[in-house]
């Protein structure tokens, strides 16, 4: 009986053990997976992404400007009240952009007027206040006060948190591209301009300026695409002064700048205004594109009185990254017409102020006749120029 029992308590004993390692076995096996199909797999879709940039004309410095914008008091400038009027059209923008053509070489060497501008730093500092991020500073007045004042009005916009591209005060800035995540977009600024005015750009800092050359053009941008911009701005300083349509050249080089994937291209230098246009573009491998392109954009501030030269606009571009493709759209391009106010009151009072032509124009209409009926009829006709020359709003 002990035997018996001893020998089916063996028995219970090998058969657990067997039954562990079986059920372990069964546990351990991989189960075949379930094959998912690629229809089945589906990503959220990205959100559209749309940024607005705005875009002015040329910030010039003349003499009656900085001696309307003295402060006797505190041995200062303060240019704030020229742009109270506008600084809305900035408040809610992504970017904003503009040109410098004037230079900030320092108030130990004497403010100066044309041909050779020399302005206080305050300009920059309003101009900053005002919502500006980036300014082109490769104009055919960059050499005014020589390669040193290059340098301190580089020196000035850094102090005041404006970037800028165009001119450079050593050769490994030169070979940077200026690049910025505009809600989560990476554009490239590039800047170019004709020339400058005659005064040769000092032997051994070639680099310091970038003039229009389509070699080193096409190199600049094939940088900017390999560093992964997805946007390309170009602003060029070209064209004839004064002239109202664009040369053979502009449209020539635009082609060119939009062949080789350039998006954006902002024109400057010739004082007065010039057509835009939204096109299709081509490129080499068969896609197409949006493109944009505004001739000119005159004078954002001057102290000019020439025809036509007090008249700018401000540009409201607006761009879209599509989610579903990543393809990038221009949405709309809408101006607000401009004027340079400048008239001697007698009273000791600020003269000049950029103007929303239109928003004064209604005012004067519905019974705010502070502007007088001589300078309501200029604005109308200047209101009339300007709609003929930029076209409609895209």
């Amino acid at each position: 009986m002990k035997k018996f029992l001893l020998f089916l308590l063996i028995v219970l004993i090998i058969g657990g053990v067997g039954y562990y390692f079986w059920t372990k076995k069964d546990n351990n096996e991989e189960k075949p997976r379930t094959e998912v199909s690629k229809e089945e797999i589906k990503e959220e879709p990205k959100e559209d992404i749309t940024l607005n940039m705005t875009v002015t004309g040329d910030v010039l410095c003349h003499n009656t400007q900085y001696f309307d914008a003295y402060e006797a008091s505190g041995d200062t400038y303060d240019f704030s009240y020229v742009f109270e009027n506008i600084k809305k059209y900035f408040d809610n923008s992504d970017i904003a952009i503009g040109t410098i053509e004037t230079s900030f070489a320092g108030k130990e060497i004497g403010y100066s007027n044309y041909p050779t501008f020399n302005s206080p730093a305050e300009l920059a500092r309003d101009l900053k206040e005002l919502g500006y991020d980036v300014m082109a500073t490769a104009s055919n007045h960059c050499l005014d006060k020589g390669y040193n004042g290059l340098v301190k009005t580089l020196e000035t916009l850094d102090n005041v948190g404006i970037e800028h591209m165009g001119t450079y005060s050593s050769e490994e800035a030169s070979k940077e591209i200026l690049t910025k995540e505009v809600k989560g977009i990476k554009m490239a600024f590039l800047n170019y301009t004709y020339g400058t005015n005659g005064i040769p750009i000092p032997t051994g800092k070639e680099y310091s300026v970038n003039l229009i050359d389509k070699e080193k053009i096409k190199s600049d941008i094939e940088k900017a695409k390999n560093e992964g911009s997805e946007l390309i701005c170009v602003n060029m300083h070209w064209g004839e002064e004064y002239r109202q349509t664009p040369t053979k050249e502009q449209e020539e080089l635009a082609d060119f700048l939009f062949e080789n994937g350039v998006d954006l291209i902002l024109g400057s230098h010739t004082h007065c205004l010039e057509p835009m246009e939204k096109r299709t573009v081509t490129l080499e491998d068969g896609t197409t594109k949006d493109g944009f392109v505004v001739y000119s954009l005159g004078n954002f501030m001057s102290g000019q009185n020439a025809d036509y030269t007090r008249q700018s606009v401000i540009l409201d571009i607006q761009i879209t990254k599509h989610g579903e493709d990543g393809k990038f759209s221009i949405d709309s391009v809408k101006y607000t017409p401009i004027y340079m106010y400048n008239i001697y009151n007698g009273k000791g009072l600020k003269r000049f102020k950029v103007m929303d032509i239109e928003e004064e124009i209604s005012k004067y209409e519905n019974g705010d006749t502070s502007i007088g009926q001589s300078l309501y009829n200029t604005l109308k006709s200047e209101l009339e120029h300007v709609k003929k020359v930029m076209g409609e709003e895209i």
